[in-house]
């Protein structure tokens, strides 16, 4: 498939620089009166038993979440449907790319599926909820057509969601019937074979039902890229037995086909500025014949709620999820050698001499080897049960809004792993040279012995050959407790606590790939005696968090909160452990934060400021002692920083939406206390040779961490005229952040060089017009001044790979609502 945008870029990208964005950042919701339906609110918040499009902004979805977001001790940032809408924001990635702290893996070690989301500075693809259940790690959730709101709660929150959540989570609110009847219809087309249907249809069947109906089509090839697309189908139905009533059972069901092709993007040699002119940018470099990234997502929920009295409530929210996955991934790696130089581009260390082609590969031409036509089968089951009583109690004065749940979940896991291009032997068949500058075609290059030229495109053998299968199991039952006591009117203190007992067990198989042995298990070695060894780790996890709310006016809060989170050894059902640290004691992180929240312009803006500490003081690291085969935590890492947002209407007509985050992340100790005490030493005590050295007993400490921008931030504002045009306006700015810590062979031949991922600062338009009283035509142009920038870069420095980012798109789309 080939393609281009119809647009040409007109305009340099113009920086808008963050201060302007000074008073604004991740904002959470904000206590709203209610409105006549003429007034505009900003789409960002919590959606209630309201008409569709109408927008309620007061409390997360949860049980646990004892106060509205103004009074809630934390910072948490809230999208909700609306904006999603305005915006066009079509995937989860979509949605968190707008909120500042979050960044995105590339997929390390060639795993590369899956959200891979990084929040503050930490891992937190594990940490990814749906109605406060965990959702698999490895899935990417391409769709939103079925979400109500997106929550990002910033700072340690396993008091919340359960082990790990080290910076925070995601909650993925969905759709659920609503009190009244509505249906909107939306349908869209764009370039880049744009082509979008949804249905949004609630319907009070009566007094005591109400169903609501969400279906989506979708499909679309990647802006600015050649073989990349998405093209997805869904259905959502939902019913409500009791609304409006004390008594209420609400069955949920969701079915999504979604079928993609993998983004691995182009090589990336950071040590020489990034992508290279030989080097296609909108080509694929993989197989785009044989790659693949296939789902289907199945689920069913049930949530049954009574109300006992004004007071006390009971709530059970049962889950299943099903999900099946078949990949099939090939890495742009190869052998390289450039028409420019006649070299690879690759130098094996900084100052270094780039390594000469050979006889096989001619110059503009790439021999393709490594990670190629790697397939997945991956199936992920999901049961979950979560039981909360609630109650306003009064003890004398005092004034308690109690939640004491229970939760218990199961997760299984499979993932069967094998080679396609492969021969029946299982040997791996001779790869034809593919251009540089034009890998979908076939470009004939000098001849010369054995020299075959092909394209993209794989024609040899396919057979798929075994590598390994995956196991796991994960269950989790925990009992928590939340409270928050208002002493007077202007003090409340609001903490909770949760004992959670975590159990596992993983194992992989590893097979034979070649020889008469092809297809047996791997036979132990000296260096690996036990290969399928089966492991089962088990943890008890105490967490807590608690705050302090100062309230000097009933719509400002002052705050100070403390909590922690605790990770265990297996911290997802696809994770596994090892010998060294099944046995290890959960990490630790504690999270420190103070700020303020104000509503202002009779409640319709809300202004925060939060200033936060995230200490990671108790992580895994090698013991380096000979005696000792557990890890030891004695590893420290620090984030710390600001947090500014402003959300709502200014005036009636006009709503904005901003967000900065300062980050400045540092290593305290990369090394185990064994090494620090004795550096460079290897004897009956210590194995630190090759870890540290006297001149630099800790290599990596004092260095930020890799994917943390310093500064990042985001605005979208709308202004509606008197005669109903609406105009939009987006920014997105994420600054550099680090992409290589230092080794200690790089410190002690003084090689090391920092190298950056490139800021970048996109732009957005959405420009929207009511034709009739049901009926409005809204246009979207994403990246309008077609930046050129990349999202993901794997970390590696001496030649990886990096995914190009969506380049220009626009879009125009009809809404018609009955």
């Amino acid at each position: 498939m080939s393609r281009s945008s119809s647009f040409k870029a007109s305009a340099s990208p113009a920086f808008l620089a963050l201060g302007c964005v000074g008073l604004i950042a991740s904002a959470p919701g904000y206590a709203q009166d209610a409105k006549p339906a003429a007034s505009k609110d900003l789409g960002s918040f919590e959606v209630t038993d309201t008409a569709i499009d109408q927008v309620k902004v007061e409390r997360v979805e949860s049980p646990k979440a004892t106060r509205p977001l103004l009074d809630t001790p934390q910072t948490i940032t809230v999208i909700g449907k609306t904006t999603i809408q305005q915006q066009n924001l079509l995937t989860l990635r979509d949605v968190l790319s707008t909120v500042p702290g979050i960044t995105f893996g590339a997929g390390e070690g060639g795993f590369g599926y899956g959200d891979r989301i990084i929040l503050r500075g930490q891992d937190a693809k594990n940490d990814v909820t749906v109605d406060g259940v965990r959702s698999q790690s490895t899935a990417n959730r391409n769709e939103v057509y079925n979400i109500e709101q997106v929550e990002v709660t910033n700072g340690a929150n396993s008091v919340v969601n359960g082990g790990g959540s080290v910076a925070g989570t995601v909650n993925l609110v969905t759709k659920r019937p609503l009190a009244e009847t509505q249906t909107v219809l939306s349908a869209g087309v764009g370039t880049d074979n744009y082509y979008r249907a949804t249905v949004d249809s609630n319907v009070r069947v009566s007094d005591l039902v109400a169903v609501r109906l969400n279906a989506v089509y979708h499909e679309n090839d990647v802006p600015g890229r050649k073989v990349e697309d998405f093209k997805r189908w869904g259905v959502a139905p939902a019913i409500t037995i009791g609304i409006e009533g004390p008594t209420s059972l609400t069955i949920q069901g969701e079915y999504l086909d979604d079928k993609a092709m993998p983004q691995y993007g182009i090589r990336y040699y950071t040590n020489l500025g990034g992508f290279l002119p030989e080097f296609d940018r909108e080509g694929y470099y993989g197989f785009a014949n044989l790659d693949q990234q296939n789902s289907k997502t199945k689920s069913v929920q049930g949530i049954f709620s009574h109300e006992f009295s004004d007071t006390v409530k009971i709530r059970n929210l049962s889950r299943f999820e099903h999900i099946k996955q078949n990949t099939v991934t090939s890495q742009p790696t190869g052998t390289f050698c450039l028409a420019s130089t006649g070299l690879q581009p690759q130098a094996p260390f900084i100052g270094g001499t780039a390594a000469a082609c050979g006889a096989a590969v001619p110059p503009g031409f790439y021999a393709p080897t490594g990670g190629r036509g790697v397939q997945r089968f991956i199936t992920n089951e999901t049961v979950y049960n979560q039981t909360d009583l609630t109650a306003e109690v009064d003890t004398g004065g005092i004034k308690h809004s109690i939640v004491l749940g229970a939760s218990a979940l199961w997760q299984d896991f499979e993932q069967v792993q094998g080679n396609l291009p492969r021969n029946p032997d299982g040997s791996t068949p001779a790869f034809p040279l593919v251009s540089i500058s034009n890998p979908g075609s076939v470009v004939q290059g000098p001849a010369g012995a054995g020299r075959v030229y092909g394209d993209n495109n794989y024609n040899g053998p396919v057979n798929f050959i075994l590598g390994s299968r995956n196991r796991g199991e994960q269950r989790s039952y925990a009992v928590y407790l939340f409270d928050t006591i208002a002493f007077t009117d202007w003090f409340e203190l609001n903490g909770g606590a949760r004992y959670e007992r975590v159990g596992g067990n993983n194992r992989t198989l590893s097979y034979v790939t070649t020889g008469a042995t092809i297809g047996q298990l791997t036979p132990p070695t000296a260096t690996a005696p036990n290969p399928n060894q089966f492991y089962s780790p088990k943890d008890n996890i105490f967490s807590y968090r608690v705050g302090a709310v100062f309230k000097p006016t009933p719509n400002t809060s002052l705050y100070f909160a403390y909590g922690n989170s605790k990770a265990p050894s297996q911290t997802s059902v696809d994770g596994s452990c090892a010998a060294a640290n099944c046995n290890v004691k959960p990490e630790t992180t504690k999270n420190y934060e103070i700020g303020a929240k104000a509503d202002l312009f009779d409640k319709k803006l809300l202004l925060t400021a939060a200033l936060f500490r995230n200490d990671r003081d108790s992580i895994r690291v090698a013991s380096n002692d000979p005696t000792q085969v557990d890890q030891r935590l004695d590893g420290n890492q620090r984030v710390e920083g600001v947090s500014l947002g402003a959300s709502g209407n200014i005036t009636p007509n006009w709503t904005i939406s901003a967000n900065y985050m300062y980050l400045k992340s540092d290593i305290k100790q990369g090394v185990s206390s064994i090494c620090l005490a004795n550096p460079g030493v290897t004897n009956a005590v210590a194995t630190c040779n090759g870890v540290n050295s006297p001149a630099f007993p800790d290599p990596t400490r004092g260095y930020s961490l890799t994917n943390t921008p310093k500064h990042s931030g985001s605005i979208f504002t709308t202004y509606r005229f008197d005669f109903g045009l609406e105009l939009g306006y987006g920014l997105n700015h994420q600054g550099k952040f680090l992409l290589n810590q230092p080794t200690l062979a790089q410190l002690t031949a003084s090689t090391y060089v920092a190298y950056y991922v490139p800021s970048y600062t996109i732009h957005r338009f959405m420009a929207s017009y009511p034709i009739t009283d049901n009926l409005k035509a809204q246009v979207n142009v994403q990246n309008f001044t077609n930046k050129k920038y990349v999202t993901t870069v794997r970390n590696a420095v001496g030649g990886s790979w990096a995914q190009p980012a969506p380049t220009r798109s626009a879009v125009f789309s009809l809404n018609y609502s009955f």
